[in-house]
């Protein structure tokens, strides 16, 4: 073998090396005296961090956005809610669950669920809700307690 054919033949075995790239539609970069901070649409998460008010996550290449939250209505009312997303049911947790009762709304507001929390740990059958977006409103009377903005999986 020539030295003209080796080096044709080892420079097609070599591996071809390409960075790494995101093609985004949307992000921005912010800064100020204290930091800065860039962000792009569409990354997938792969670290985060907190400070226990605040959070920060990292990643490359995000596929699905979900967001959830949380308004509180009545502050002193403690209450979780979870798994979220949730799959066949969904449970309700309170220590104040005295005349409690709870509505949960699909994406388009149509009444999905509703009832009263029975006990402490209550639970909510969600498995024949389709997957999408709901909220879930607490409230006593006609009193809102708290909403919760959940997202149902397959």
């Amino acid at each position: 073998m020539s030295v003209k054919s080796t080096l044709i033949f080892c420079a097609a075995l070599s591996p071809i090396v390409y960075g790494q790239d995101v093609i985004s539609t949307q992000g921005a970069s912010y800064s100020n005296a204290s930091g800065s901070i860039d962000f792009t649409i569409g990354e997938t998460i792969i670290a985060t961090g907190s400070d226990g008010s605040n959070d920060i996550t990292q990643g490359f290449h995000q596929t699905n956005w979900n967001f959830v939250g949380i308004e509180d209505h009545q502050e002193n009312m403690e209450a979780n809610v979870f798994p979220n997303p949730m799959n066949s049911s969904l449970t309700i947790q309170t220590p104040d669950f005295d005349d409690v009762q709870f509505k949960m709304l699909d994406a388009q507001g149509r009444l999905v669920a509703t009832g009263t929390l029975e006990e402490e740990q209550s639970q909510i059958e969600t498995a024949s809700f389709v997957p999408g977006n709901y909220t879930l409103m607490l409230y006593r009377g006609s009193e809102k307690l708290k909403t919760f903005k959940l997202i149902k999986q397959h």
